[in-house]
């Protein structure tokens, strides 16, 4: 069973940035698609940034293009998400889940591996 652990959350203030860190226990994160999801207070979870594989391809939710950066480091088992320019009043709890072989397509039900996330708080 797939098992990775988010980390790097927090209060932020409005403007700010803060970079996610997701990290595999047990397992190498090589080969595996990594997809970081969002889920606000009542609201359903979705795609914030995915990366393939292979780490050619990126694929970014509209709503955070331009602001958000994932990246990956296979030598450190890790895949990163580099958040800029954090928008108020976004709060919301971030998880990294993995797929074997998969192209860097944010599809919920194709991940594997919700671990507990790590909140964000975007707040002044």
């Amino acid at each position: 069973q797939l098992q990775l652990v988010e980390s790097g959350g927090g209060l932020v203030q409005p403007g700010g940035s803060l970079r996610l860190s997701c990290a595999a226990s047990g397992f190498t994160l090589e080969h595996y698609a990594i997809g970081w999801f969002r889920q606000g207070p009542g609201k359903e979870r979705e795609g914030v940034a995915c990366i393939s594989s292979s780490g050619r391809t990126t694929t970014y939710a509209d709503s955070v293009k331009g602001r958000f950066t994932i990246s990956r480091d296979d030598a450190k088992n890790t895949v990163d998400l580099q958040m800029n320019s954090l928008i108020p009043g976004v709060t919301a709890v971030y998880y990294c889940p993995a797929r074997l072989l998969f192209e860097a397509r944010c599809v919920r039900t194709a991940f594997d591996g919700w671990g507990r996330g790590t909140q964000v708080t975007v707040s002044s």
